[in-house]
């Protein structure tokens, strides 16, 4: 698969592994607005897929319900910014700290990311398989 040009991107392959702990030993697919979905148990070689199934159940964001909740970490060094989570414990979304102004709260990167989750949830376009099966 063809890896789209860094500027499609809002975060690289390199910013999950260093995000990820026990990143090496998790397999997961990236999405092109910075969603990663890990795959805790896959059940075969088709990464792609099984990822895109369970962001395509639990990426939509449905406004009053949990699917519309989120949680933000703090990220501090490199990479900067922030890892918005959801209703499910294995779909992450990374918002770099640029595209938060300085000085806004956590819901203002929770509101990026949760965003960010919902479209790729719709375009289901993946940019990165990490296959750690062995």
């Amino acid at each position: 698969m063809a890896e789209p040009q860094p500027s499609s991107q809002i975060s690289t392959p390199d910013t999950w592994r260093s995000i990820l702990i026990g990143g090496s030993k998790k397999s997961w697919v990236l999405f092109e607005h910075g969603t990663c979905v890990i795959l805790m148990n896959p059940t075969s070689d088709d990464l792609a897929t099984q990822a895109r199934d369970i962001l395509k159940e639990w990426g939509p964001v449905h406004a009053g319900s949990s699917a519309g909740d989120f949680n933000v970490i703090n990220l501090e060094g490199d990479p900067d910014g922030y890892v918005v989570t959801g209703h499910h414990n294995d779909v992450l979304n990374y918002v770099p700290a640029e595209a938060v102004e300085e000085g806004a709260s956590d819901m203002v990167a929770g509101l990026i990311g949760r965003g960010n989750r919902d479209v790729d949830a719709s375009e289901l376009k993946v940019v990165h398989i990490e296959n750690n099966l062995g």
